[in-house]
């Protein structure tokens, strides 16, 4: 026999609990006692357990009949709130994820951009968020490995720009010298936020650099303050992370970001209707946004 559990069950032990009495948890239910005194042994066989113990002044729960009505207490609640929930999941909420290096820009821009939405984020690897939009977990994704990887049928893809790498000097780091090895004696840390690491680190390699992988993009330019040694990463991390004293310049070695709007068909309305002014943010070329000399 099956130990599944119906809401009428939950119903049922919940109301039994809390009266101490099956006649008065089954007037509350508008069945009659001896209904609801067979529906209650029947539960007790299904789970193999004592929930009451019944006599002429009512019912007590036994340790498993108190657990079963706690939680059964704790999930009627939540089924009751659930109408309300799905009917405020409309474009007035959003659910967005994005990748840890970029996450504080891609949530502070949409905080700024979407008023009046609330936007649930979810923070993982690219792969992942693609997946989670495919399988309906999310609204949408802000990633930078699109052009890189196969998107699964049916997911589309909006470009929202580029964002060349950007070399950031700290203050007080030497600048890179002229000449085929302008980077030699430098440490570079770099973050590139995509799948590019691998071909950054040896491009670097070649300028007499030795590259070190930075953590998070924000980590890598932190940490490169505290060095005073260069930081390479996308224009964006630098604009929106630049502290008065960094002095940012076009980078030594070819390469750039490119931040990827995933959805499924169609597009949320307050997505699309904000995304110019969320691209135009995000990539640093807002006014009202952070911006940096370059």
């Amino acid at each position: 026999m099956t130990s599944r559990l119906s809401i009428e069950d939950l119903t049922l032990a919940e109301a039994v609990a809390r009266h101490g009495s099956i006649g008065a948890a089954a007037k509350e239910l508008l069945t009659t006692q001896p209904s609801a005194s067979r529906r209650l042994a029947a539960l007790e066989r299904r789970l193999g357990a004592r929930l009451f113990e019944r006599d002429t002044t009512g019912a007590r729960p036994t340790p498993a009949g108190r657990e079963l009505a706690r939680q059964a207490a704790r999930l009627l609640a939540e089924i009751s709130a659930l109408p309300d929930q799905v009917l405020a999941a409309t474009d007035a909420s959003l659910a967005v994820g994005t990748i840890q290096a970029i996450a504080p820009i891609v949530f502070t821009v949409l905080d700024a951009k979407l008023p009046g939405v609330t936007v649930h984020p979810e923070v993982d690897h690219g792969p992942v968020l693609v997946q989670q939009v495919h399988d309906g977990l999310l609204d949408a994704a802000i990633i930078t490995i699109a052009e890189q990887t196969s998107l699964p049928r049916g997911l589309h893809r909006t470009l929202l720009g580029v964002s060349p790498l950007a070399l950031v000097l700290p203050e007080g780091t030497a600048p890179p010298r002229t000449g085929k090895r302008p980077l030699a004696g430098h440490t570079v840390l770099y973050s590139t936020i995509d799948l590019a690491g691998e071909t950054v680190r040896a491009k670097l390699s070649a300028l007499g650099a030795a590259p070190q992988p930075g953590p998070t993009t924000e980590a890598t330019l932190r940490i490169a303050r505290h060095r005073r040694t260069p930081a390479l990463v996308p224009l964006l991390a630098a604009r929106w992370w630049a502290d008065p004293g960094d002095q940012i310049l076009p980078s030594p070695v070819p390469g750039q970001a490119t931040i990827s709007l995933i959805t499924r068909p169609p597009q949320p309305a307050a997505l699309t209707q904000a995304l110019p002014g969320i691209t135009k943010q995000l990539l640093g070329t807002d006014p009202a946004g952070p911006s940096a000399g370059y």
